[in-house]
């Protein structure tokens, strides 16, 4: 349960938390307010002081419906962004969200250390061959679709057994590549109904027998809002619950909105002896 991150080895039997950087005008949440340069350093210098091991930094929205960007608009956007940040902060460890292989290549070359594909391999066909080559931590995520029809009435006959499935092939792949540090990402309202990922959450510790580190993104999502008939603004009680539902299952690595709250939930959960 150890990566390697720009040499630095993290190790992810105790769960760590990666707090989200969206410099989006649009994702679900926090889309448009992190626009300038200090806006962006102050948040990150927030979520690194609060206990965050990981950035994830991200130019393109993936929520339902999202308006689709260019790969030069894409990187026009997440470039500077990074190399602002390592710039700033030496030692920081960043993650690129993105699915496409050519962002993923420039912005490990400007200092970012882990690619996380909201794709999991399936929008680029040189995204495994270009992270095998980078050997970098990568995070593979299941999503059923594209970002703009993944919310169209998906349907599955096993949601858990066909994603572990998909998972056991996926690291397969990588491994016959000598990837070796993959990450598994779920996909929570990714091509799911909410009835599908409260079964996913439900059975997460099945996803432990692919033997690969298991990323929780629940963070201020539908399934949590929708469920409780509020506003993604009002849900960071609800996020930090399923939080520690998921740090109970099995979860490695939560990837939040909400730092604190999240380091804390960890540190609770590990004073219980399994």
């Amino acid at each position: 349960m150890t990566i390697n991150c720009n040499g630095k080895l993290i190790d992810l039997a105790t769960p760590k938390v990666m707090g989200i950087l969206n410099i989006t005008p649009d994702s679900f949440f926090d889309g448009g307010k992190y626009k300038n340069e200090a806006d962006i350093l102050f948040q990150t210098e927030k979520m690194l002081t609060e206990g965050a091991t990981f950035i994830d930094v991200g130019a393109y929205s993936s929520r339902p419906g999202a308006k689709h960007i260019t790969e030069q608009e894409e990187l026009k956007r997440i470039l500077p962004v990074v190399n602002l940040l390592v710039k700033t902060f030496p030692q920081i460890i960043i993650s690129v969200d993105t699915f496409r292989s050519k962002v993923a290549l420039e912005t490990i070359t400007s200092g970012a250390a882990i690619v996380n594909d909201i794709s999991g391999g399936n929008m680029d066909p040189n995204m495994f061959k270009t992270v095998a080559n980078l050997q970098v931590p990568y995070i593979v995520m299941h999503m059923l679709g594209t970002s703009q029809n993944m919310q169209k009435n998906p349907v599955y006959n096993n949601v858990t057994k066909e994603i572990i499935s998909f998972f056991a092939a996926q690291i397969s792949k990588l491994h016959q590549l000598k990837l070796n540090d993959v990450i598994i990402d779920v996909g929570f309202g990714f091509g799911k109904t909410i009835n599908h990922n409260f079964e996913i959450l439900k059975n997460l510790s099945l996803f432990k027998n692919l033997d690969a580190p298991i990323l929780a993104g629940i963070s201020r999502k539908s399934m949590l809002y929708k469920t409780l008939d509020i506003s993604a603004k009002e849900a960071l009680n609800a996020t930090t619950s399923a939080n520690t539902i998921a740090l109970l299952n099995g979860a490695n690595i939560l990837r939040v909105h909400d730092v604190k709250e999240a380091v804390q939930a960890v540190k609770i959960v590990n004073q219980i002896s399994f």
